[in-house]
């Protein structure tokens, strides 16, 4: 469809009728009237200054902080001890189920880093696969108060 043949402009639209007589052309000499205020406006009164002292905010005592018992957290409690971590990694059918024994180094809240004794050597887990942990000896479970 060709909108140029099928839609047509009247041409009277510039075109004035003897019935309804022309605007003026508009003149620069024409000014906008301002308007001010008969009055100056009030200033707002000034605050007055507080006749009682300043009260100083007292130091607040420290409150008795407990870290939450995720599993993250109970994992870097325990950081230097060593422990036996199981894994399922669910998508693998040749890494399903892992075991592995080592020292916790750090934990975070996606990860533990733990190591092997006998090589060094560091391994990276996401604690997505994480299932459980065992050690050998009393794990630290609370917080000690800072």
């Amino acid at each position: 469809m060709d909108y140029q043949k099928t839609y047509t402009y009247p041409s009277t639209l510039n075109q004035t009728t003897s019935d309804t007589p022309a605007p003026a052309p508009y003149t620069p000499q024409q000014t906008i009237p301002q308007y001010a205020p008969s009055q100056p406006y009030p200033t707002p009164p000034t605050p007055l200054q507080p006749t009682q002292p300043q009260i100083v905010p007292q130091p607040v005592p420290p409150i008795n902080f407990q870290e939450q018992s995720y599993i993250e957290n109970i994992l870097r409690l325990n950081k230097g001890k060593v422990g036996t971590f199981y894994f399922t990694y669910t998508d693998s059918s040749e890494w399903r189920d892992r075991v592995y024994k080592g020292v916790i180094e750090a934990a975070g809240r996606d990860h533990l880093i733990i190591s092997d004794p006998k090589t060094g050597k560091r391994y990276l887990f996401q604690m997505i696969y994480f299932d459980w942990a065992e050690f050998d000896e009393e794990i630290q479970y609370q917080y000690p108060y800072r």
